[in-house]
């Protein structure tokens, strides 16, 4: 296992599976070409309190998937998982203090579920730099 550090979060990347960083996106994929995972980040920007962070994520869940909650780590949030455009797909929206996560795992319908003990593992070790400090 190493660690990824991608500014104020990491995660535990296991041997067989490599990041890229591209446009702020982190893309992180296992050798054997199942599936990718992709990490994007968001910062609130006003004051907020954090409390209102879960109404901020439930604006962005998409209407007719089955959303439950998450926690991943030192973030939570919520999940949901659904097939569209010949793409099975996992989305995570987690937060932790004024950053928020976009996680995505796509595969090819046929391949779903392969990866899944896997992202659930690396997802479980995600921390917040400063929560964990």
């Amino acid at each position: 296992m190493r660690v990824l550090e991608a500014g104020d979060w990491s995660l535990l990347l296991p041997d067989e599976w490599f990041a890229e960083k591209e446009d702020g996106v982190i893309f992180i994929g296992d050798r054997d070409g199942v599936g990718c995972l992709e990490i994007s980040e968001l910062r609130r920007s006003d004051d907020s309190p954090a409390s209102s962070a879960d109404a901020a994520m439930e604006e962005l869940l998409e209407p007719g998937v089955a959303w439950s909650r998450a926690h991943c780590g030192s973030f939570s949030g919520f999940k949901g998982a659904f097939t569209e455009d010949d793409a099975a797909l996992r989305e995570w929206y987690l937060s932790c203090g004024d950053l928020l996560l976009y996680i995505t795992y796509s595969c090819d319908p046929s391949n779903a579920g392969m990866d899944d003990a896997a992202v659930d593992e690396m997802l479980e070790t995600l921390r917040f730099a400063v929560a964990d400090s």
